[in-house]
């Protein structure tokens, strides 16, 4: 297990998605945000069922900067509810993960675990 993680969030377009994927790089609060583009979302709001195209970011971070990135998503974010979900990388590239921790401000610990 390593102290990667991968958050996803979901945007309602391209240009709020690439306004908050290079905020976060910015401030050093992820390493690399991929934007994934024209996807299509069906979830329940207010009690009925939506269908929404939208953007969705792959936030590579790390654990140690979870809540501080969490609080800058939604404090930017034009969704009422915008999705953070992280999932943990339990493996990874060697070299990439150094780069990885090597980017953040703060990665959350001193060599990431392979």
């Amino acid at each position: 297990m390593t102290n990667i993680i991968v958050i996803f969030c979901a945007c309602p377009n391209q240009d709020e998605a690439g306004s908050l994927a290079r905020r976060l790089v910015e401030r050093k609060l992820a390493a690399c945000v991929t934007i994934l583009g024209a996807t299509r979302s069906f979830y329940r709001w207010q009690g009925a069922i939506e269908c929404s195209e939208e953007c969705l970011l792959l936030i590579k971070t790390s654990r140690g900067q979870f809540d501080v990135l969490r609080r800058e998503i939604e404090s930017v974010h034009s969704y009422e509810v915008p999705e953070v979900l992280a999932l943990p990388v339990i493996a990874g590239a060697p070299r990439y993960l150094a780069w990885l921790a090597a980017s953040l401000e703060d990665s959350g610990s001193e060599e990431p675990a392979q």
